[in-house]
This record gives C-alpha cells, structure tokens and sequence, in this order.
C-alpha cells in the first residue's frame, strides 16, 4: 500500500475526472492522497475535496509564488484552519528564487508564518524549496532553534547537502517523478544517501510524471513508478518501500489514523500502475 503525500487536486487538469483519477489511485494501490494547498483564498474549496472523500485529506497554506499576492496570514489563522480533521499538514510554503514570483522578503514572512503555525500545531510542515538552498536551511535551522517543529521537503530536487541538513534537522525527504528522469543521476545519488526511515514518496500531480509516464498528465495512480525506482537505489523491492514509505507517512503525518489506509478488496499489491 502507497501513499501519495503531495498532489493537487483542485487544480483544473482534474475538474473532469477527479472522482476517476481518485478512483484510479485506489485500484492501483495507493491508499490515501493530501492534496496541498496553495492559496488560503482557495482553502474552502480543497477541504471540500478532502471531506468529499474518505481517503483524502489537506494541507493549508500559501505556495512561495502566492506570498506577495495571498492576503497576509499569520500562524494563528493558519492553526485555527488547521484544527479540522481533514487538515493533516501546513504548507506548502518555503523559498523559490528560480520564478521568483514574489518578492524573497514577502516568501520569507510566509515561511516563517508557517513554520510557528507547524510548531504551534505539530502537524508537519510542506516545505518547497528551489534554487534556494543556503536560505531555506538557513530559516530552518534559526527556527529550529526557537523550537522544534516536524516537516518535509517536497519534490526534493535539490542537493545532497541539503537533504543531509534537512534529515539532521528531523526532516524527512520525498520524492516526485524527477528522481525518475534520464538526467537525475545527481538527484538519484543524493536519494540513495537518505535513510530509508526518512523517505517519502509523492508525485506532485498534475506536474512531473514519472517514467514511464512523462509527458501525460501525473495523477496519484503513477506514485508507484517513482517508489519502484526508489526501492533500486536501495536495493529493496517495491513492496518494501511502499511499505517503509507508508510507515513514514503516518509517522510524520501523525493527524492521520493509520486505519485510514485500507486496501480497496479489488485492488492489485502494490507496483507500478501499467
């Protein structure tokens, strides 16, 4: 059984098929999905899709690219909104100076909002991070030191120093369809330096689909590509990982009771969806 930690299933690509795509992950062995939030002004909407549904649940939270446009949260309102019982995560938030969408000092208030509500709540905090390294450890590390929080960096694409920093923090590592990619042998070496017990797997759908997958539209169903190749690097078969993956899930995504990843009856052992 397989956990899709991060996609987004509000966005348009599933407006007409959203039941399908969701019915689709179960059959193919993936349990429960979080479909992140990116917009607080979009909030009542992906709770809706999370209450709509037995094996979805959210997160809440303003995308780095959203933080000088978003109205202005702060870490109460962030926990208040997070005290439902679909919300399992904060996030996701955190530093992208490749678009650079919004102004670094709007990203960094965000980020640090967020971190508090993480620390306030104990629900992890969703961490994106990109071309941003050296800040996003740097606004980890400080605020760790105010207070220990949990959390993730999704989509890990970036170096292995800065995944060894994160998991030395606490953090752990997840991993989308890039890991997968003909030119990510980096990518993959920095993978297979992170300890199992720290690695998630997600696919950040509808964006990056894995391989064999590339160029279609991702959806929770392909996460099971991406664990395969996962389990490779550290020589472990796919059920194997899907269930350390799993174990971590619920390890760090604590809000979510471990009796919520059922097993559809008709549905495969877990493996890469044909």
């Amino acid at each position: 059984m397989l956990v899709d930690s991060h996609c987004h299933l509000d966005f348009p690509d599933f407006a007409d098929d959203r039941d399908g795509v969701i019915a689709r992950a179960g059959n193919a062995g993936v349990g429960l999905m979080v479909t992140i939030c990116t917009k607080v002004s979009r909030f009542p909407e992906i709770l809706a899709i999370a209450e709509a549904h037995e094996n979805v649940y959210c997160s809440v939270g303003i995308h780095p690219h959203e933080a000088g446009s978003e109205p202005e949260v702060s870490a109460q309102q962030l926990v208040d909104l997070a005290r439902h019982p679909k919300v399992v995560g904060i996030g996701e938030t955190g530093l992208d100076y490749f678009y650079e969408h919004s102004p670094r000092e709007a990203q960094a208030r965000s980020f640090r909002a967020h971190i508090a509500a993480a620390r306030e709540s104990g629900l992890p905090l969703i961490v994106h991070t990109r071309d941003a390294d050296t800040d996003t450890n740097a606004i980890l590390a400080e605020e760790m030191g105010q207070g220990a929080f949990p959390g993730v960096i999704h989509c890990f694409s970036s170096s292995r120093q800065l995944a060894e920093e994160a998991v030395a923090l606490g953090f752990y590592i997840s991993a989308s369809g890039i890991m997968t990619f003909k030119k990510a042998d980096e990518l993959r070496d920095a993978f297979a330096a992170v300890p199992p017990e720290r690695l998630l797997v997600e696919t950040d759908a509808p964006y990056l689909a894995p391989v064999p997958k590339r160029g279609k539209t991702n959806e929770p169903a392909f996460v099971a590509h991406t664990a395969a190749r996962l389990a490779e690097l550290h020589g472990m078969s796919p059920e194997a990982m899907a269930g350390i993956t799993t174990a971590n899930f619920l390890r760090l995504f604590s809000k979510v009771p471990p009796a919520a990843i059922a097993v559809p009856q008709d549905a495969p052992p877990a493996g890469p969806a044909a």
